[in-house]
């Protein structure tokens, strides 16, 4: 909250209005009493549609609740962690003034990231349709019992195996449960869709990449009794009984993410992560201004380099001969 209380004074000190929603609104005035600066209340005071950007201030989670008020519009999000990985953020708490001053200065770009339209099936019967940024996970409804599942990739049935789920994952959310359950890690400019097996009971259950063009689906088996709920990024649920269907394709909905820094995914995969990067040398140098390495010039190099490879040959077999007549002229023999 003392995170909200600064960004909306300095952003009032620069000549713009801070627009909240009534109840965080609320919670803020609950702890520090009345706000150092005017704020507006969003959908009251202030559309959203006339909102020009969202900050958020927390961890994924908040990110992923914010993007469930500004998926459909041109409202970018950018993320202020404030929690653990924050691996959706853009900055970290201690640059929230500088965060601040970039938005002042519209100093940001804007990425789109894919979302998967996610449809829950039962006797022929569409029971329910959503949407993820990150994932939808399949999950056994009973800690005790494994669930029975067919995966399916473009109307094609893969295997069937008892897991406790199975997640089905954007290039975003690779990083998040399916990055648990085994999955990859896929840059998020790469158009894919991702499907991983959580504690699959089977000899072949390993993680997929599929065409972000291609339908992903998973069906529980009805062989057991056993039933699943269904997870669309943490957020929402819906129980699944057994012969129930989820379908995942792309859809044309992204969320669209603010960017203040031009950081690499490999340097924000190896900050996130901590990860060990000691003993790496980088690319090998250019060579220097004029260096010919074209194909002719190689194959001269090479026939060059074998042809002396060939005398030095020939000199030592020659030295060797030399050698051999000195011995035998002073009455030895060489073998």
């Amino acid at each position: 909250m003392t995170a909200a209380q600064e960004a909306c004074t300095q952003l009032h000190s620069s000549g713009l209005i801070p627009v909240m929603r009534r109840r965080d609104l609320e919670d803020i005035q609950a702890e520090y009493g009345v706000l150092t600066a005017p704020t507006e209340i969003l959908d009251e005071d202030v559309a959203l549609t006339d909102v020009d950007l969202g900050m958020v201030l927390g961890g994924d989670g908040t990110i992923l609740r914010a993007a469930e008020l500004v998926r459909g519009t041109n409202v970018p999000l950018l993320g202020v962690n404030l929690g653990h990985v924050g691996f959706l953020a853009e900055s970290e708490r201690a640059d929230l003034a500088q965060t601040v001053h970039w938005v002042v200065e519209r100093a940001y770009t804007v990425e789109e990231r894919m979302t998967i339209d996610v449809k829950v099936w039962h006797s022929n019967t569409l029971i329910a349709h959503t949407w993820a940024l990150n994932e939808a996970a399949v999950e056994k409804a009973d800690r005790q019992r494994m669930l029975e599942v067919v995966i399916e990739v473009d109307a094609r049935p893969i295997s069937s195996f008892g897991c406790d789920g199975v997640v089905l994952a954007t290039p975003t959310g690779s990083t998040a449960y399916a990055f648990s359950a085994g999955g990859p890690v896929v840059w998020p400019e790469v158009e894919a869709l991702l499907l991983a097996p959580i504690s699959a009971h089977a000899l072949f259950a390993k993680p997929l990449v599929v065409a972000p063009t291609s339908v992903l689906a998973v069906e529980i088996l009805t062989r057991t009794d056993a039933s699943g709920v269904l997870w669309c990024d943490g957020r929402r649920s819906l129980d699944l009984p057994p012969g129930s269907r989820v379908e995942v394709t792309r859809s044309q909905t992204p969320v669209r993410l603010a960017r203040t820094h031009l950081t690499p995914f490999s340097e924000r995969l190896v900050r996130k992560f901590q990860l060990p990067t000691h003993g790496w040398r980088g690319p090998a140098a250019a060579p220097p201004a004029g260096t010919d390495l074209s194909p002719s010039r190689r194959d001269a190099g090479l026939r060059e380099a074998a042809g002396a490879a060939e005398g030095s040959r020939e000199s030592a077999d020659a030295d060797t001969a030399a050698t051999d007549q000195a011995v035998t002229d002073r009455g030895g023999f060489v073998e």
